[in-house]
């Protein structure tokens, strides 16, 4: 498996994957008015996308997951493997992507709360209980390098 960035060019198939992930594990947790809040202020979102750095973890040519950052890759805006290689090391190989890119000694993430668990594994710990916005349900969550 290879992680490397995803371009402009890439980016369609990256989004597809996010958008597939996103309805078939997340979308059933959120209200209909959730999720296409998700849709038009994420995935439809070409200023919101082009401000991300985007990694894909990659077999041969097939996208298996993705991740992307913002500010300076210090939060995690987008996180999604596809749900065939769950729970196969890719997205902790993906989030060290984010680790050596990262300039600030913590990450923050919004996550779902159909993540919380794999971000609690990666060492993230919860810093405000569930919130939701525009009918978007997240969990604030903080990694700490310096531990």
């Amino acid at each position: 498996m290879e992680i490397k960035k995803i371009d402009r060019n890439q980016r369609d198939t990256a989004i597809q994957l996010v958008s597939a992930v996103f309805m078939q594990f997340e979308a059933p947790d959120y209200s209909v008015e959730g999720v296409e809040t998700f849709k038009r202020t994420t995935i439809y979102n070409n200023d919101f996308l082009d401000s991300l750095n985007m990694y894909g973890a990659y077999e041969s040519e097939t996208l298996l997951g993705v991740i992307a950052t913002r500010n300076k890759g210090n939060h995690i805006a987008l996180f999604f493997v596809d749900g065939k290689h769950h729970r196969q090391g890719i997205g902790k190989k993906l989030f060290q992507i984010v680790l050596e890119n990262s300039t600030a000694k913590e990450i923050t993430v919004n996550s779902s709360p159909y993540a919380v668990e794999v971000y609690h594994r990666l060492g993230f710990v919860d810093i405000a209980p569930e919130e939701k916005t525009n009918e978007i349900r997240y969990i604030p969550m903080v990694y700490s390098k310096v531990q």
